[in-house]
């Protein structure tokens, strides 16, 4: 058992930011604002190689987080970075959109068997818009039901923070329990004849709670009240999609969205997120005004086809549900030899761990932090996630440095 590295962040993470606090407000904003839940994850990254990645003073980590998910295969990954390089070099942002636009979009049809046609902008939040304005679009209503605590973005309509948010930006959202059909059922009926959109996640993701799969019967019941009411199925699925299951997140279920949102794990790490849809809201689809002056980018979209076509050879997935199973049972074992109950939950590709009892969320803290000044970059709240890069030995080092860090957190309770 070797001594936990010092608390303290490094000189020129240090100086970072204090600079940063200068000139961006609060130092750093949104989910990246790492002195939000932490006191020692480093700030500021300046590399990623597979699944390490280096911070700004030169520390390197074995990354559980994956660049919050968007990286599916590893950093740098060679066939990506080969399309991006390639692509980058006949241009990018040009006054017409690259026929890679084309030849992604049919890949991603191809792939999909809930989509007739796709839309592609930069982000989830994009991805989740577009979703809604085409559902309300081609049904001429207004009114949306959504899971509580569900997370669909950060713009107006979807933000779950008060701030700078108003009454009237969420008027027409109604919301449900996730996998609870009789509240869903009660919300569409508060809608009534005003159904324009019932908008769900794969799974129950919301932060600072266990991670819930989703009820076949619950979603079936969804689809089965987008039927009868004439509302579009929205999935959302930017955090799942790729992930689970390359044709669509409820694909397994039997259960097809009429749209569908996507992101992080489109482009291994390259700005882009898509929608997907079925045929008959191709013309509410083609009515809305929606764009960007970044959204036709052709090297986002040349890393998406990149992307796609090395998870289509199959192998990607089983690979990440074999490490993460490892990663499970092997977090198990540690946190029992050390007296720890804990919870793990979700599918092992997006793993989350919580300590029973723990209220706070002081101990998870404590621990997440120990396999930090450890090596091992996770978060003590937020769901993890695996990807393609990585290996047996690389969870087996992993396993190593989080079971000293359950050793350190036990020390310090003595």
């Amino acid at each position: 058992m070797t001594t936990a590295p010092a608390l303290a962040l490094g000189q020129q993470e240090t100086a970072l930011r204090d600079r940063a606090r200068r000139v961006i407000p609060g130092g750093m904003y949104g989910h990246m604002n790492v002195s939000a839940f932490s006191a020692v994850h480093p700030q500021f990254m300046v590399s990623g190689e597979g699944v390490r990645l280096t911070d700004a003073d030169g520390r390197e980590y074995l990354d559980l987080m994956c660049g919050w998910g968007p990286v599916v295969l590893g950093y740098r990954h060679p066939g990506v970075t080969a399309a991006i390089v390639e692509q980058l070099e006949r241009g990018d942002c040009l006054d017409g959109t690259s026929p890679v636009a084309v030849d992604y979009a049919e890949l991603l049809v191809d792939t999909v068997p809930s989509a007739d046609w796709a839309m592609f902008c930069k982000n989830g939040t994009d991805a989740t818009t577009i979703c809604v304005t085409t559902a309300r679009a081609a049904t001429g209503k207004r009114k949306l039901l959504v899971a509580n605590g569900a997370y669909h973005g950060a713009a107006p309509w979807c933000s779950l923070r008060g701030e700078g948010v108003t009454k009237e930006d969420q008027a027409h959202l109604i919301h449900y329990e996730y996998n609870d059909l009789a509240s869903a059922e009660r919300a569409a009926a508060e809608a009534g004849d005003d159904l324009a959109a019932v908008v769900v996640c794969p799974m129950r993701h919301d932060i600072k709670r266990d991670q819930e799969l989703v009820d076949p019967a619950f979603a079936r019941g969804l689809r089965a009240i987008a039927d009868r009411t004439g509302a579009a199925l929205i999935l959302d699925d930017v955090r799942c999609g790729h992930r689970l299951d390359l044709r669509g997140s409820w694909e397994p279920l039997g259960v097809r969205p009429d749209l569908t949102a996507w992101s992080k794990a489109l482009a291994n790490g390259q700005a882009l997120g898509a929608v997907t849809g079925i045929d008959s809201l191709r013309d509410g689809a083609k009515t809305i005004y929606v764009t960007g002056s970044f959204w036709y980018a052709a090297v986002p979209l040349a890393a998406g086809l990149a992307t796609l076509r090395e998870l289509r050879k199959g192998q990607a997935i089983p690979d990440m549900l074999r490490t993460g199973t490892r990663l499970r049972e092997g977090l198990a074992a540690q946190a029992a030899a050390h007296g720890y109950s804990v919870r793990q939950s979700g599918p092992v590709q997006m793993p989350v761990l919580y300590f029973d009892g723990d209220d706070d969320l002081s101990l998870g803290t404590a621990w997440a932090e120990a396999a930090v000044r450890r090596g091992v970059y996770l978060h003590p709240w937020h769901n993890w996630f695996l990807s393609a890069a990585h290996t047996d030995a690389d969870i087996d080092t992993i396993l190593e440095r989080t079971d000293e860090a359950f050793e350190d957190i036990r020390r310090a309770r003595r």
